[in-house]
């Protein structure tokens, strides 16, 4: 009788800059899936350089050129953009708070990082990283007692996607 070995999950040290290129999010206009995309840009500082939002169901279109952005903190309420405070379109309500994330990526990463049963910190010494995306998740989403109903909210916001509505 072997034991299986446990799902190992290592920190890639990525940070919720790494997800800001393509968010999805509902239509202010239609309320259809929608895009915030990074538009090409001479900026030295990619998180500041201009976004688009676009939504094929109705066609809106709106521009962000700004200066301030507002990152989401917290699981007490729907997340919105950074830019153009568009709701997310990946996210639910659990019990514990609100499950989000801008993209298919960032949503992949706190489903493998749940889903493992041994879960390796990235060492931050050698970069000065300490805090990284998956050391500020909520509490609640990294008990294991929480594990199964965490992966049904990640299965259930995946699948939004694939049938919007």
């Amino acid at each position: 009788m072997s034991a299986a070995s446990p799902v190992r999950f290592r920190d890639p040290r990525s940070t919720e800059y790494d997800f800001l290129d393509s968010i999805l999010v509902r239509c202010p206009r239609c309320d259809h899936l929608a895009r915030v995309r990074r538009q090409p840009h001479a900026e030295e500082r990619p998180l500041f350089a201009p976004r688009r939002l676009v939504c094929r169901s109705c066609g809106l279109m709106r521009a962000w050129a700004g200066r301030g952005i507002g990152l989401w903190a917290g699981s007490r309420g729907p997340a919105e953009d950074p830019y153009l405070r568009a709701r997310l379109w990946l996210q639910r309500e659990t019990r514990h708070g609100w499950l989000w994330a801008y993209d298919l990526g960032h949503l992949d990463l706190i489903r493998r990082y749940v889903d493992a049963g041994l879960r390796e910190r990235a060492d931050w010494y050698d970069t000065g990283q300490k805090m990284t995306l998956v050391a500020r998740l909520p509490t609640w989403i990294k008990s294991a007692k929480h594990r199964d109903e965490v992966l049904r909210a990640v299965d259930r916001i995946r699948a939004s996607v694939l049938t919007p509505g």
